[in-house]
């Protein structure tokens, strides 16, 4: 019995037969109304009863609200693949989806519980996911694929130290980064993986004789220079030296060779596989842009670097990951349809204009309000347009 066949043992809502599926649908409306309420309370229209500043709250939803829903989604779908064991699914699925969600209004609602208590619950559901995962890749005798976990308990430990961090100071510096670098060296590891073999496999049937560079030598080297430069970024505000640029801009340039090796320009023809190269070109993209911040002494240009990650290659991939996920997990064709590529095309627009406002102060309100827009048109398009695939049984059965 397949991984696929044997969650369908579950008689219940199809929403719960598999991971991906409540956790994608989940993590895509949590980012739309989180953008939306944040950016609504940033300007004064609307109040919420949070102990966390504005900034805060959304820097915290989004990390460990949306970011964390997408990665379980993830994980608890590729997990049975990597071990042969049989998936999460019914009501164990259901009570993971239900404490990541009491997480969000634990936070939401803060001011109210307590800024302690509802941090402290927050946290419960990626500690949960470690434990789930540790167990169902140590059984299956699958010790390589720890490193997802350890990547997972780094972003733990970034919420961690946010909360501390919160709750003593009142401002995070460290904790976001942390789980920010963590969420990078995931994109660098599994969408270096996963963009290279679509795209040989895709290549292969349209009959191309010249392929990616499979995995190899240089590879870890850009892997390297990518972990280091986040090790750097993340110490960066007790280093404080202008050398940490030139980190900075040889990641990028690692990247940047990495993925011309995987041939992009030849899948313009099929935007599910075009995204997935530029989802991860906004990760040298962002080096450059902290790079050229530090080396040229302007803060607001090495910060713009931020958004340039969490949009652009985190949000982009996430994107990029799902729709092809609850394609081909929902028995569709893997081929993006037109209003999938809007949404795609949001997101990226989104990172565009977030980052030109933090270059612009002086039109920062009207470019971040386009940014925020664009971000929920995407994650609100993909509820509507995926939502009825991910609440309905596979498609064909």
């Amino acid at each position: 019995m397949t991984t696929m066949s044997a969650s369908r043992v579950w008689n219940g809502p199809a929403l719960f037969s598999y991971g991906f599926r409540p956790f994608f649908l989940g993590g895509a409306v949590w980012g739309a109304l989180m953008v939306a309420l944040w950016i609504s309370w940033f300007t004064g229209a609307i109040m919420l009863p949070s102990a966390l500043p504005p900034v805060v709250w959304h820097i915290h939803e989004l990390l460990f609200g949306m970011i964390v829903a997408v990665i379980a989604g993830f994980l608890l779908t590729a997990i049975p693949n990597w071990t042969g064991r049989l998936p999460v699914a019914g009501w164990p699925l259901v009570g993971l989806f239900t404490l990541w969600a009491v997480g969000r209004v634990a936070v939401a609602v803060s001011e109210l519980i307590g800024l302690v208590p509802a941090l402290c619950v927050a946290l419960l559901f990626p500690l949960a996911m470690i434990a789930f995962a540790s167990r169902e890749i140590i059984a299956a005798g699958n010790a390589r694929n720890l490193v997802v976990v350890v990547f997972l308990a780094i972003f733990a430990g970034g919420e961690a130290v946010f909360a501390l961090e919160v709750i003593v100071e009142g401002y995070p510096v460290f904790g976001h980064r942390i789980a920010i670098g963590a969420a990078l060296m995931l994109v660098m590891l599994i969408g270096g993986r996963i963009t290279p073999s679509f795209t040989t496999n895709w290549l292969k049937k349209q009959g191309a004789l010249s392929l990616p560079v499979p995995f190899g030598r240089f590879d870890k080297l850009a892997l390297l220079a990518g972990a280091v430069a986040v090790l750097a970024w993340i110490a960066e505000p007790a280093i404080g030296a202008a050398w940490i640029g030139g980190l900075f801009l040889l990641a990028a340039a690692a990247h940047v060779v990495r993925m011309a090796r995987w041939r992009p320009f030849a899948t313009v023809r099929e935007p599910l596989l075009t995204v997935l190269h530029i989802g991860y070109l906004f990760i040298p993209a962002g080096f450059i842009v902290a790079g050229g911040g530090r080396l040229t002494g302007q803060p607001h240009i090495a910060q713009a670097a931020v958004h340039t990650w969490t949009i652009g290659a985190i949000g982009l991939m996430i994107l990029a990951v799902m729709t092809r996920a609850s394609r081909g997990h929902t028995g569709r064709a893997l081929t993006a349809p037109p209003s999938t590529i809007i949404l795609y095309l949001a997101v990226a627009l989104s990172a565009i204009f977030r980052v030109l406002a933090s270059l612009q102060p002086g039109a920062m309100q009207p470019l971040l309000s386009l940014s925020a827009g664009l971000w929920v048109i995407a994650f609100a398009g993909f509820a509507v347009l995926y939502g009825p695939m991910l609440l309905s049984g596979r498609k064909g059965d």
